[in-house]
């Protein structure tokens, strides 16, 4: 396929300086390489540590690949849920977790099986001090039981000052083609009463409130997208920028390459301990990306916080 364009550049005007590691030297709990820490997190699940040479800072768990805080001066920009679980058996109820191969409810479980399988390190990555981490999975007996296709998922992750990076690269090692839609359920920490998204503005919408399976199609007409209720939109052929108002003082800016929908979602009341704690604001395929064999997808999403 086709080499996907960046739209960004993480790339410095002076030499850079660089070092890398394989998955195979950080495999050990504990190991410790120039700004990635490889330990144990809560429930002893295997956690990632990303420090920037400039103070942020990133956590992401192997269980699910998810990235479950990102500090910027000390003010974590994303959100897990207090009933979030640790163990292993269940998907981690916050941060940025994967929809994949499936976004939502459908022929398979609720939002695929990526964010209830481990992980895998392939490699980390320092470049002038700002670090990444890069993760793989592929198929295996619990995906192949409720989706029988054998793919391989890499996902990389930089931490910069004030931004925190991903990329997603599915591919198709299969025999035979496959189709997936996919999403990153991102929870931001917000105070939804005065949380807001920019850039919305004439997108097309399937308003899942008040019936998720009978969506109502629509247009955005509001500049500022606000979360007043239950909100659970979808926002198709989205803009590649969106600024978030977090309502807590900051503004962040997502953008994003190949990510071709947005989607808006908070549960109010129907999660009364913790909906005025945050706003999810997702980038997602809802439509299905058809893979042949060794054909890949890529997509790409920026946070950035000034």
């Amino acid at each position: 396929m086709v080499a996907l364009p960046m739209t960004w550049s993480f790339s410095a005007a002076t030499p850079r300086r660089v070092s890398r590691f394989s998955g195979v030297a950080m495999a050990s709990a504990g190991a410790k390489v120039e700004n990635v820490k490889v330990g144990q997190g809560l429930g002893d699940l295997p956690k990632v540590v990303l420090t920037s040479v400039h103070g942020s800072e990133a956590e992401l768990y192997l269980y699910g690949g998810c990235v479950t805080s990102w500090k910027v001066e000390n003010k974590d920009l994303l959100f897990v849920r207090p009933d979030a679980v640790f163990t292993g058996q269940k998907p981690i109820s916050g941060g940025i977790p994967h929809c994949f191969p499936q976004f939502g409810p459908g022929a398979i479980q609720q939002h695929g099986f990526a964010r209830n399988m481990s992980w895998s390190i392939v490699s980390s990555e320092t470049v002038d001090g700002n670090p990444s981490i890069t993760l793989e999975l592929k198929d295996g007996p619990y995906s192949r039981a409720m989706w029988d296709y054998s793919f391989q998922a890499i996902y990389k992750v930089t931490l910069d000052s004030n931004a925190l990076s991903t990329e997603l690269k599915v591919t198709n090692t299969d025999a035979k083609p496959f189709s997936f839609t996919t999403a990153l359920h991102t929870y931001f920490r917000a105070s939804v009463t005065g949380a807001s998204v920019k850039g919305l503005k004439g997108c097309k919408t399937l308003n899942k409130d008040p019936d998720p399976k009978n969506p109502v199609e629509g247009k955005e007409e509001r500049t500022l997208v606000t979360f007043p209720g239950f909100v659970d939109c979808v926002y198709l052929e989205a803009p590649t920028e969106l600024q978030l108002d977090n309502g807590l003082g900051g503004v962040i800016t997502i953008k994003n390459t190949n990510w071709s929908d947005a989607i808006l979602w908070n549960p109010h009341l129907t999660m009364e301990s913790c909906y005025k704690d945050f706003v999810c604001v997702e980038n997602a395929k809802i439509g299905e990306v058809k893979l042949e064999p060794n054909e890949s997808w890529t997509a790409l999403q920026h946070l950035s916080i000034v």
